[in-house]
Order: structure tokens, then C-alpha cells, then sequence
């Protein structure tokens, strides 16, 4: 390479920057408008240093200050791309395509010159510029200012000038800023290192284990455009990947957010998070969770077990592969993984889960046609102590215990008394209680055509309906006879049947982490829908610690079941989404800590 063409691609470098510059222009009055400036002020820059002071004027001086300007060029026409991008109006996608070109090809000009800027390699350019840096080899320090001397030894000391010090600490910060914005580039396009913040894939990973995250076949993108790298991963259930949360808003201004907190998380030395949401609160955002569903399924999970069927195959069948990583009872994990948890790990201890698995039992085995039978019996002993009852009654509308938070079955079970104390002294108490025990029975017979999760909310709805309804009729029966409140809850039958109601208690709040409904849900006329080409379905491994792809982040209540209109209800958060492969960063490929743990993931904590 001889100095003439060097002075050529300097030309080109300026050009490439200039065209960069024009396709950053912005007609908004917003942070947008200060892309154009900031490409136009450092073009000036490396076109003033390199092609007018080093090839022009030949001011072998701005030898170094070029080279370093053309160092910085593609992180500082990186940031103007970002600021282009972050305004109120977007850009279309041949303007960022475009733009990422003149990117490219400025980044690859502004390296081959860099190549023969080179110290090894720049004495080969100008027999001029050969001799210019064999005497500047060595420079001659202090000739001014004063020096400390430290003595090393009889013949000579080591001096140390505040100036030396000065320019020693700022290559120092030119080298950290380089290198920050080098990791950066690294972290979006080829690899990232990913700390766990979670147990939610316990036994697989543990708080703060350590993973490298592979990027480049996911089709990685420029920050705030859909221009990048193609995708070139294809999914499995199973695979371990990292994505975006999408629960948190997906508009320009967080996509800003997150890249500027990103730069300065690395900045800092991961010492200042700005990546918070509204309470200041650390965004659970990226997530680490596995893929259980893929493109062309319809998935549903009931008793921790996870099934799906396809356009092909429209019968359910168990997805037996979910077994080999998903973990129900951290009780049962091998003391290596143990040493890792906490108290506050398990979600369940092993006396709750026993008894979990004791209610899915009885569920399974509840005969509803022997119940419809019980439901008109309990209604007919509560209208014998109904018209016994000789306290005041008064003509009050008992439309609103219809309503859903009047049927929340914490507060029925729990408040069944005062229940049964409000229909007997109501004109309307006996009919009410009549609905609320057999409106379901006209859904006897009900098709639920293979969907396990609704035939199992049904038979849970009247597993509540049986023990509310005979705490009911025992409490009726109790105060007609004119027992006292403490009778009343020292009653042997009543403490029974409060047993039942604990465990029936328990199990709807694990209900949403144990079970799923259908997902795609059918359409209107029942057929149904799957998940679209190029998006997956994640969960964690720890399925009761694990708020994923299954859950909202909010609560609601809801009935148990639709065939019911006296449904008892619950507070849900069951929102079952899909994740389009575009918010996909990575797949974990590594994990290198802890040291006596590393390997590549997969069923290593099983």
C-alpha cells in the first residue's frame, strides 16, 4: 500500500461518512435532529486530521490523532444511528438498510486503513513517514516541568512527571472506552455473557450461574431497526434460550432505554442498572426460560403434564420429552442443587405436595352424576332447615351474591356462616341456594371432546360446590337448632369439611402454575388454532417458581367454569402468549460458572 492510494481510501472514508450523515437527516424536532450534526462534526474531524493535515499538508503529526479518530468513527456513527432512531417517528426499513450499508462499508474502509496505520506496517507507506516514526520511537520525556525522582539504583533513577501521568491515564480511558464499545458490538451481533437472576430454572440453573449466550444465528439486529444478521437457528423443544420479556412495552422510547441503559451498565462497570420499570425495580428483562412449544401445536398442560396436537394429528398426545426438565418438588433434587437453594426456594414443602397430588386424585375420581344426585339432597335438607328457621327474614335481593367476588371461593369457604345466616334470614335464601347447587346440572352430560383442562375445572368447580354446600346446610341446620357460635366451630363435621376446603384451597392457588388451558384457544365454532410459523412457547424448568409464557403479571377473577353460571371463581393469572423469533437474542450454549457446574446445558441438573 503506498501513500497515494492510503490518501485515496482516506477520500472514500470521508465520502461513505458524508453519504452516512445525509440518510441520518431528521425533520423532527426531537433528540433525532442531532444525528446529522454529531456525523457531520466527526467527519469533519477525520477528513481536517487525515486527508488535509496528513496526506495534503503532510503534517506527519496527525499520524496518531487519525488513527485514533478512525478507531472511534464506527461507535460514534453507531450512536448517531441510534439517535436517528430514537426520536417520536420511525424510519422505514430501506432507509435503515441502506444506512447499515454505509456503516459497513465506512467500519471496513476505516480498518483497512487502520491495517497500514499500523506501527509494524506504516514505515512501508512514505520512506518520509518511515523516518518520522523511527525518531519518534522513543520520546524524550521530561525536558520541562518538574519530576519526582525515585532512586532504583546507584547508577540510575525513575522519574515520573504529573504531565506523563496525565496523558497516561487518559490512553488508559481511551482504551476502557474502546473496549466498552468493542464488547458492545460483541454482545449484539456475536456472543453475551447472560448471569441467571432467577430461580425459575432450577434444577438446570441456579441464582447468579454464569452462561454464554450465542447470537449470531438468531438473527441478531442493528439497535431499533429490523436490519441484521438473517436468522438462521431453527428452534427444538428443549432448547435453552434468552429473549426479550414481553410482557414490558415494545415502543421506541423503552427500545432506547434499554440500549442506553446497556451502555451504560458496561460503562459503569455493571454498576448502574437504568434498566428499571416504573417502581425503580430491576426489569426482569432478558429472560432465560426453555422452549416447549413450537410452530404448528396446540399445546395444553393439566396435572403437570403437557400435551399437544397438530393440524396433522388433531387427538391430544403427552409430550414426554416436557418430563426430562420439568421440576415439580425441589424437595426431590440432589443435594448438589440443594447446597444452591434457599428456604424461600420451595415453593411447596412435601406435605403440601403430597397433598396436591391427593386432590388431583380425588378430582379424577369425582363422579359427577353421583354428585348431581348429592347437589338436589343438599338442597332439599338446606329447604327443610330454610323453613324451620322461625328468625326475623326480610325480602333483601341476593342478586349481587351472584356476582363474582361474592363467589370467590376463599371468601365462601371461609365465610360460610355468615353465608348461611344471609340465606336463611332472606325470602329469596332458599331458591338461591337451590341455583347455586344445580344450574350446573344441565351441563350433566357435557362433551368436552379430549380437553382435559376444562373437564377438570368443571369437576374442581363442583369440588367446592360439595364442600361449600354442606357447611352451608350444616351451619343452617346448627343454628335452627339454636347452637352457639362456639358449637358451631368446635362441630365436628363442620372441621371436616374445613379440611377439605384447605385442600381444595391449596390447589387452586397452584392451579395456574400446575395446569394450562388450551393454547392457541379454539376459535369461535371450536376449531383449532396454532401456534404461527416462526414463534415458540417457553416455560421455565422450576414450573411452580416460574412466571413465563404462561402467566400475565396481573390478577383477575375469573369462574372455574363457563358451564356453570353459579361458578365459583378464582384469581387467575392465566394469559398463555407466544414469542415471535424476532425477540429471541441467543441460545445458552455454555454455562463456565460455577466451575464445578460448568458444561453445556441441558438436563445437567437432572
Amino acid at each position: 500500500m503506498n501513500k497515494n492510494k492510503l490518501k485515496s481510501l482516506s477520500l472514500a472514508v470521508v465520502l461513505s461518512s458524508l453519504v452516512f450523515a445525509v440518510l441520518n437527516l431528521s425533520f423532527n424536532f426531537d433528540i433525532s435532529v442531532f444525528s446529522l450534526p454529531v456525523c457531520l462534526a466527526f467527519t469533519w474531524f477525520v477528513y481536517k486530521s487525515g486527508y488535509v493535515e496528513l496526506f495534503i499538508k503532510n503534517n506527519l503529526n496527525y499520524i496518531s490523532i487519525f488513527r485514533e479518530l478512525l478507531q472511534y468513527k464506527p461507535y460514534v456513527l453507531l450512536i448517531a444511528f441510534v439517535l436517528r432512531r430514537s426520536g417520536n417517528n420511525g424510519t422505514p426499513f430501506f432507509l435503515d438498510f441502506v444506512s447499515v450499508v454505509f456503516w459497513c462499508v465506512t467500519s471496513f474502509l476505516d480498518l483497512w486503513i487502520l491495517r497500514y496505520l499500523n506501527p509494524k506496517r506504516i514505515e512501508a507507506v512514505d520512506p518520509e513517514w518511515k523516518k518520522y516514526c523511527t525518531s519518534h520511537k522513543f520520546s524524550e520525556r521530561g525536558k520541562s516541568g518538574w519530576c519526582i525522582s525515585i532512586p532504583l539504583s546507584a547508577k540510575n533513577t525513575f522519574k515520573i512527571y504529573p504531565k506523563h501521568i496525565g496523558w497516561e491515564l487518559l490512553s488508559w480511558l481511551d482504551a476502557l472506552v474502546q473496549a466498552v464499545f468493542m464488547v458492545l458490538l460483541l454482545n449484539i451481533f456475536i456472543v453475551q455473557l447472560y448471569e441467571i437472576p432467577s430461580e425459575s430454572m432450577v434444577p438446570e440453573f441456579l441464582i447468579r450461574d454464569r452462561v454464554v449466550v450465542f447470537k449470531s444465528a438468531s438473527g441478531p439486529k442493528f439497535p431499533l431497526s429490523d436490519v441484521g444478521l438473517p436468522y438462521l437457528k431453527k428452534y427444538k423443544r428443549g432448547d435453552i434460550v434468552i429473549f426479550r420479556n414481553p410482557h414490558y412495552a415494545d415502543d421506541r422510547k423503552s427500545e432506547v432505554k434499554t440500549f442506553i441503559s446497556q451502555l451504560v451498565y458496561m460503562c459503569t462497570l455493571t454498576t448502574v442498572n437504568l434498566n428499571v420499570d416504573e417502581g425503580g425495580n430491576p426489569k426482569a428483562d432478558p429472560l432465560v426460560k426453555r422452549v416447549t412449544g413450537v410452530a404448528g401445536e396446540q399445546l395444553m398442560m393439566q396435572d403437570g403434564i403437557l400435551y399437544s396436537r397438530t393440524r396433522t394429528s388433531d387427538e391430544w398426545q403427552a409430550v414426554t420429552k416436557d418430563s426430562d426438565w420439568a421440576e415439580w418438588n425441589l424437595n426431590e433434587v440432589k443435594k448438589s442443587i440443594k447446597r444452591g437453594l434457599t428456604k424461600d426456594s420451595y415453593v411447596l414443602s412435601q406435605e403440601n405436595y403430597d397433598l396436591m397430588l391427593e386432590c388431583e386424585k380425588e378430582r379424577n375420581e369425582f363422579d359427577v352424576s353421583l354428585f348431581a344426585v348429592e347437589a338436589k339432597t343438599l338442597s332439599e335438607r338446606f329447604k327443610s332447615a330454610f323453613n324451620r328457621y322461625t328468625g326475623e327474614r326480610t325480602d333483601s335481593d341476593l342478586t349481587s351474591l351472584s356476582e363474582q367476588k361474592n363467589l370467590w371461593e376463599n371468601y365462601m369457604l371461609s365465610m360460610h356462616h355468615g353465608y348461611a345466616k344471609m340465606l336463611l334470614s332472606s325470602t329469596d335464601g332458599e331458591r338461591w341456594f337451590n341455583s347455586f347447587m344445580t344450574e350446573w346440572t344441565d351441563n350433566l352430560h357435557h362433551d368436552f371432546e379430549g380437553d382435559l383442562y376444562s373437564e377438570a375445572c368443571f369437576k374442581l368447580n363442583l369440588m367446592f360446590k360439595q364442600t361449600i354446600g354442606k357447611l352451608i346446610v350444616r351451619d343452617a341446620l346448627l343454628l335452627v337448632n339454636g347452637s352457639s357460635v362456639s358449637d358451631i366451630q368446635n362441630d365436628n363435621k363442620i372441621k371436616e369439611n374445613l379440611q377439605t376446603a384447605y385442600m381444595l384451597n391449596l390447589y387452586t392457588a397452584l392451579m395456574d402454575l400446575r395446569n394450562m388451558k388450551i393454547f392457541p384457544a379454539n376459535d369461535d365454532n371450536g376449531n383449532p388454532q396454532y401456534i404461527p410459523e416462526n414463534c415458540y412457547f417457553m416455560m421455565g424448568d422450576n414450573r411452580f417458581n416460574s412466571l413465563d409464557m404462561r402467566h400475565s403479571y396481573n390478577q383477575w377473577l375469573t369462574a372455574l367454569s363457563e358451564l356453570d353460571p353459579y361458578s365459583v371463581t378464582y384469581y387467575t393469572n392465566l394469559e398463555p402468549q407466544y414469542v415471535n423469533r424476532s425477540k429471541i437474542l441467543g441460545t445458552a450454549c455454555y454455562r463456565f460458572w460455577p466451575v464445578t457446574r460448568r458444561g453445556v446445558p441441558g438436563l445437567t441438573g437432572k
